[in-house]
């Protein structure tokens, strides 16, 4: 399977597949730092992302947020001072598909620039 990092999101209808197991398996090393979590019955990736401050916290909100509208793809974003927890699932199809790997795999990118940029 090709890096997530090179990968544009596909529309997803409410017809389209989910994830299998074995996807799962084969696109999780390439978003190591992202929790497999279950909400309400819904599989989800979640990370927590750490910042100096709120301004910071704030940019990288931004950021992930016009790379979503961008893609047509949205997050759950929670930023408080400090922090932001990101959480990618499609709503569609109430499950993960392989845009929200994409997704994270880009907020990561976006996040090691941010980073580096300090």
């Amino acid at each position: 399977m090709p890096q997530l990092t090179s990968q544009k999101c596909t529309a997803c209808r409410r017809d389209s597949p989910a994830v299998t197991d074995a996807e799962t398996a084969e696109l999780s090393p390439q978003v190591p730092d992202w929790d497999l979590v279950t909400e309400d019955g819904i599989r989800k990736l979640d990370r927590v992302f750490r910042f100096r401050d709120f301004e910071q916290a704030l940019n990288f909100t931004r950021a992930v947020g016009e790379a979503a509208e961008g893609e047509g793809h949205h997050p759950r974003l929670v930023t408080e001072w400090g922090r932001v927890r990101v959480t990618w699932w499609t709503h569609k199809i109430r499950n993960l598909h392989v845009n929200d790997f994409i997704m994270a795999a880009r907020s990561d990118g976006i996040y090691q620039v941010m980073a580096g940029s300090e």
